[in-house]
C-alpha cells in the first residue's frame, strides 16, 4: 500500500516542524510531501506536489480556513481535508463543515497518534472529529435542526408580496401589480411580520433571502 502523501498548511514553523519530524519518525506509511505557511503558499506547492491529505490551520494571515477549504473542494476535489485548529467556536466549525472538510482535530487535545488516526480515518472514506469537536458539531446540528423546524410557512401571496418587496415596491404597487387593494396588502404585510416577529420590511426581506424563501 502507498502511503499517505500530506502537506501541512500552518502559520507556525514550529508545529510544522514538529509535525513533520514526528510523521518521518514514527509513521511510515505518512509522508509529508510539503508544507506551507498561507494558502497561497499551499496552492502555489500543489501543481507540482502530489498530494492526498491537506492538514489545514484555519487561521492564516492571507486566507481564512474555510475560504481555502471551499476553493480545495472546487479546483482540487479529489484532496481530503482535516482542519487543525486550536479555534473551536461553533461558528467557525459550521463554516467548515459548510466548506467541505473531512475532519477536524483541536490543537488544544491532539497529539501525533491522534493526527495518524486522523489522516488514516479519512483517507478510508470516514470522516474525522475528535471528541470535543463531535460534541460541538452535535450542538451545531440540533440548532439547525431547530431553526428549520421553526421556519414558518407563507401563503401563495404572501411569497408574492415578499418578492415584490424585495424589488423594492411600496403598497400601492404591490396592490396595482397584484389587483388587490393597499388595506390588503398592508393586512399580508403584517401577517408575515408576525409570523417572524419582526417589524419592518426590510427585515422581512433580508429573512426570506437568508432562508431561501426567495432569491435574489
Amino acid at each position: 500500500m502507498n502511503p499517505i502523501q500530506i502537506i501541512i498548511v500552518d502559520d507556525h514553523t514550529l508545529f510544522r516542524m514538529g509535525l513533520k519530524t514526528a510523521f518521518e519518525h514514527g509513521y511510515p506509511d505518512i509522508n509529508v510531501m510539503g508544507e506551507a505557511d498561507c494558502g497561497q503558499a499551499l496552492f502555489a506547492l500543489l501543481p507540482s506536489t502530489p498530494v492526498d491529505l491537506v492538514l489545514l490551520d484555519i487561521n492564516l494571515p492571507d486566507m481564512g480556513g474555510a475560504q481555502i477549504a471551499a476553493r480545495l473542494r472546487r479546483d482540487h476535489p479529489h484532496i481530503k481535508i482535516v482542519a487543525v485548529s486550536a479555534e473551536n467556536a461553533s461558528e467557525t466549525i459550521a463554516e467548515m463543515l459548510d466548506a467541505g472538510i473531512d475532519g477536524f482535530v483541536s490543537k488544544q487535545k491532539c497529539d501525533a497518534p491522534e493526527l495518524a488516526h486522523a489522516i488514516r480515518t479519512v483517507m478510508s472514506g470516514l470522516e474525522y472529529f475528535g471528541r470535543d469537536i463531535s460534541s460541538i458539531i452535535i450542538g451545531i446540528y440540533t440548532s439547525k435542526k431547530r431553526t428549520v423546524e421553526m421556519t414558518p410557512e407563507f401563503t401563495d401571496r404572501e411569497r408574492q408580496i415578499i418578492l415584490l418587496c424585495r424589488d423594492g415596491l411600496m403598497a400601492k404597487e404591490i396592490a396595482d401589480r397584484l389587483g388587490i387593494s393597499a388595506l390588503t396588502v398592508n393586512v399580508h404585510k403584517r401577517n408575515i411580520f408576525q409570523k417572524l416577529g419582526i417589524n419592518n420590511t426590510m427585515e422581512m426581506v433580508n429573512y426570506a433571502l437568508k432562508k431561501g424563501i426567495i432569491r435574489m
